[in-house]
């Protein structure tokens, strides 16, 4: 410290000590000073906006021992009362007129919640940064020890009480008397908490403000949730990616064989059997690679499956085995169709074109029934011949394939519990006529009738009088025939001439006509007839004079539909 600013009556040494007082000492001196030990208001709490109640007594006066240089302490009076509003704490002024710019007449701005003259607390200097007397404004010589940098003073206080000056080296900047520390441009900062509570810069912290952690199980949940999400993308990366490299690693089913295969594969098609159960049977046996690949060829193909006995290969292409499902490869089996309702004559014309076996052949094994299991009452094979589409290799026998049709419809008598040949045999001949006279009528209303009539009774006398079996013995289709035919007995099949079940089948009943037949449905009908052969509605009757009321509708329709009757 200067010794130039050390004097007898504000010496900072202590009375008869000889060594200096510390800087906290001095700071600690300097606020009673201010104070004068009572509760008078000092400027800076307007500045801090902290008023304090008036004080109860005016302050002492200050020592008379204070040196003349410096301003007298203030008194009561002269510190104004708290107002209603926090003053401004500094008024914005110019940067030159806070620096200084070089005139003489500018002064420093005043740091001070007075706005009607210098403090007498404050220390102006000129534009060459000498410092003015308080008082008198008149130069003050700098110290040695002091800093100043264009008017800037660092290491000066703003404010002194008796008359006391300190000066500080340059790169020591004591605290003013707000409680702040001055610019330091090195960036030095004082052990002292740094507050800026005057100028309002920033509050001063009243507590440390800590950020609040989640809680232990609220991490443990978050990282559960975070490990659970990334397995989970894990996995379903591993499923998607494996659906892509399954093709090319070779670990799912080809979509198809190269064909055309080899060997032969049997597989027969139930009747009403799906497609799905048959393209699953054809995977099973290796005839196609892929039962899916296989159902989309075979729908795309817009054909219909149909039971019956199919000779595949091993590893076909799948459009090579729906050709043989569909009869289109008729090159390497033997195919033909064969309709409900077909005479025997019909039926073995189908065969031979399919086969290529002579009708002759057909014929001569046709008329020779007794070897098929048929009873001594058959004349042939006619009403045994089961409908429906047929799948031989080639080169099969005609005897194996007239077995495998007569042997589907004694299949499904036995279904229906009856297995004695002659009984059979008079089923299929109830089951040939149901199938000609049904058309869409109901086949057990048909077949129940037809039993009826067999029975004796005032209506029909124990006659059939069905037009089917008079056109069959004839060898026509047509219904219309004369009084004449209707009343021949030489025609066995005349069953207006014959009482009785004619002698035999009058054609090949299909599926729904033998179950008919085997099980007809009881009722009281002894007469129908179909009055519309475009819808096939069938009318039953109890009476003969209700029943032609039925016919009168048939012609009547006849006569509306020309040809259509003949």
């Amino acid at each position: 410290m200067s010794p130039a600013n050390i004097d007898d009556t504000s010496s900072p040494l202590g009375t008869g000590a000889a060594r200096p007082l510390t800087r906290k000492e001095l700071r600690a001196r300097e606020k009673s000073l201010n104070t004068a030990g009572q509760d008078a208001v000092p400027p800076q709490a307007y500045e801090t906006l902290d008023v304090p109640p008036a004080p109860a007594a005016p302050p002492a006066a200050p020592s008379p021992a204070a040196d003349s240089t410096y301003a007298p302490l203030p008194v009561a009076g002269d510190v104004p009362a708290a107002p209603e509003a926090p003053p401004s704490i500094q008024e914005e002024q110019p940067a030159a007129a806070a620096f200084g710019s070089g005139d003489p007449a500018e002064s420093v701005p005043v740091v001070s919640g007075h706005d009607d003259g210098a403090h007498p607390f404050d220390v102006l200097r000129d534009g060459n940064g000498t410092r003015l007397d308080a008082a008198h404004h008149e130069p003050v010589p700098h110290q040695a020890g002091e800093a100043h940098d264009d008017g800037l003073q660092l290491g000066d206080n703003l404010h002194h009480d008796e008359g006391l000056q300190h000066d500080f080296p340059a790169h020591d900047f004591p605290e003013d008397v707000h409680g702040d520390h001055a610019y330091d441009p090195a960036g030095y900062h004082d052990d002292v908490a740094h507050h800026d509570a005057v100028h309002g810069l920033l509050p001063a912290p009243s507590a440390t403000q800590e950020v609040k952690r989640p809680s232990k199980k609220v991490r443990r949940r978050r990282r559960l949730l975070a490990l659970f999400l990334t397995l989970a993308v894990f996995v379903t990366a591993v499923a998607v990616g494996a659906q892509f490299l399954k093709p090319l690693l070779g670990g799912g089913k080809p979509s198809d064989f190269p064909g055309p295969g080899t060997g032969e594969v049997q597989v027969k098609v139930q009747s009403g059997e799906g497609t799905r159960s048959v393209a699953t049977e054809l995977e099973s046996q290796r005839v196609v690679a892929n039962a899916d690949t296989f159902l989309q060829a075979f729908h795309a193909s817009g054909g219909t499956l149909s039971p019956g006995d199919y000779t595949f290969k091993t590893e076909m292409k799948n459009a090579d085995a729906v050709n043989v499902l569909l009869g289109k490869d008729k090159t390497k089996v033997i195919y033909f169709a064969l309709s409900a309702g077909l005479r025997i004559g019909e039926s073995l014309q189908a065969i031979s074109e399919g086969s290529g076996i002579s009708m002759q052949q057909l014929q001569a094994l046709s008329n020779q029934p007794a070897q098929f299991g048929l009873p001594a009452k058959a004349k042939n094979l006619e009403g045994y011949l089961a409908p429906g589409e047929y799948r031989f290799p080639l080169g099969t026998p005609a005897k194996d394939i007239l077995q495998a049709l007569v042997k589907a419809t004694t299949d499904e008598l036995v279904s229906q519990g009856i297995t004695d040949p002659a009984k059979q045999y008079e089923v299929v001949t109830v089951a040939s006529i149901v199938q000609a006279e049904g058309g869409q009528a109901d086949y057990g209303d048909v077949a129940g009738a037809i039993y009826n009539r067999l029975k004796p009774n005032d209506q029909t006398g124990g006659f059939l009088q069905v037009d089917s079996t008079v056109t069959y013995g004839l060898g026509t289709r047509s219904f219309n025939f004369t009084d004449e035919q209707r009343k021949d007995k030489s025609n066995p099949y005349n069953t207006y001439a014959n009482p009785g079940l004619p002698p035999g089948p009058i054609g090949s009943p299909g599926k729904t006509a033998i179950d008919a037949a085997a099980k007809p449905k009881a009722n009281d009908y002894l007469f129908w007839v179909t009055v519309n052969l475009d819808t096939k509605e069938t009318k039953f009757a109890k009476t003969l004079a209700e029943h032609n009321t039925y016919v009168e509708q048939y012609n009547a329709w006849c006569q509306a539909n020309p040809g259509r009757c003949t």
